[in-house]
């Protein structure tokens, strides 16, 4: 069965979910969606296609992709993708279909101020100032659970 698009249906959840791993990516490393497309041979507005899961990416131009951004293949398809053996029968990746799909769920690690978050982290020399700042947010984040159940 051919697979087919129409103008409703909208980019497949797939498309959107590496695209905005790559996004994701990209801004963790600083890169501007100019710099990836010049270092892999597209123009920036190819880059903001795939970013959006309008265009499809090409295998041959993930790899591409993950030499500049410095990531395993693995690591677009990681977090909502699991392998499952539907009805005991084969092996068959979970969110990955030639059928329309819900819209997957949002990856936390996707949102602008956990990326600026990341950066910044990443740029801090010091080994014991680092481990600090993890005790720190770790102290923040279970205060603030318990302080959500009260």
């Amino acid at each position: 069965m051919a697979r087919t698009k129409t103008e409703e249906d909208g980019p497949n959840p797939v498309d959107v979910y590496v695209g905005a791993k790559v996004k994701s990516r990209r801004l963790v490393l600083g890169l501007s969606q100019e710099e990836l497309a010049k270092s892999i041979g597209l123009t920036f507005q190819q880059v903001q296609k795939y970013e959006r899961g309008t265009n499809r990416i090409s295998v041959s131009r993930l790899v591409d992709i993950c030499r500049t951004l410095k990531a395993p293949v693995d690591y677009f398809f990681e977090g909502s993708f699991s392998v499952a053996r539907p009805n005991g029968k084969g092996l068959a990746l979970k969110g990955f279909s030639d059928t329309r799909q819900e819209p997957l769920e949002e990856d936390p690690l996707m949102k602008k101020d956990v990326l600026e978050l990341v950066r910044a982290y990443s740029k801090i020399k010091s080994v014991p100032l680092k481990k600090q700042i993890l005790e720190m947010a770790k102290a923040m984040s279970n205060s603030s659970n318990d302080a959500e159940k009260a």
